[in-house]
């Protein structure tokens, strides 16, 4: 009886450790009721970032933001967070910040709050949110995981747009309009883009969750591979269904 007794306990133990290591089920955008003024419109893209992408940073609120929704443990706010947030190495934080950048080769695209840009993966899926890389190619594109119980704070992006989808091995991964959201590994510095069309199916996501454009060149730049910035006025933040291959030479995955 007491061997028994032992295993239904230790059952329960395990049962209890798994839930932990889980994010849990994604749960349905619950809007958080406040008065209208108490709301502000989150701050735009071009108000949050130089043009020239030169400076990176965290945007830091004067004022409260306020939860748009709540997805499991996870409060998601419309702007910035009050107090500066530190990310873990491995990409896993109870606090993250998203904040859009905007960039004169590729247009305005997300990052987190360090400046380091955030991609999208043309082989997950957005509806129902899947992320398709796993193993080695989750180590060359780490993917952003926010822990529970989290905060994600929200500058120039929609925060109801923004949540988490749940990965094989219980932890949370990022999503902005349900595409999962990455980092790349050969990306060293805030504001660089090198993964910008790695195998013609990475991408940095840009506020809506599309992907942003190809990284624009000059017919004499092609033949070396060098980068020039898009020429006035040009739009390539919106949501592509097909782009240019980076210059990387990278296959992907």
């Amino acid at each position: 009886m007491a061997l028994r007794s032992l295993a239904r306990q230790a059952v329960i133990v395990a049962a209890g450790l798994a839930a932990l290591a889980a994010c849990g089920t994604p749960a349905p955008p619950i809007p958080v009721a406040a008065p209208p003024a108490a709301v502000a419109p989150a701050p735009s893209a071009e108000q949050q970032a130089p043009a020239d992408g030169s400076q990176f940073g965290q945007v830091i609120a004067t004022e409260a933001p306020q939860v748009v929704r709540t997805q499991g443990k996870v409060d998601i706010y419309g702007g910035a967070s009050t107090t500066q947030i530190t990310l873990s190495p491995d990409h896993a934080s109870n606090k993250i910040q998203l904040q859009a950048v905007v960039n004169a080769q590729i247009g305005t695209y997300v990052s987190d709050n360090d400046g380091m840009t955030l991609y999208r993966f043309d082989k997950d899926t957005a509806k129902p949110s899947k992320s398709n890389c796993q193993g080695d190619c989750a180590v060359t594109w780490p993917p952003l995981l926010v822990k529970s119980p989290g905060q994600i704070y929200n500058v120039g992006v929609d925060a109801s747009t923004v949540g988490y989808v749940e990965r094989p091995d219980g932890t949370c991964q990022v999503t902005i309009a349900g595409w999962p959201v990455y980092y790349f590994s050969k990306d060293q510095q805030p504001g660089d883009i090198k993964g910008q069309g790695v195998g013609n199916t990475w991408f940095a996501i840009n506020p809506k969750g599309g992907k942003t454009g190809a990284v624009q060149q000059s017919s004499s730049q092609q033949s070396n591979g060098g980068p020039q910035p898009a020429a006035p006025g040009q739009s390539s933040g919106n949501d592509q269904s097909s782009n240019g291959q980076s210059s990387s030479g990278s296959s992907g995955y």
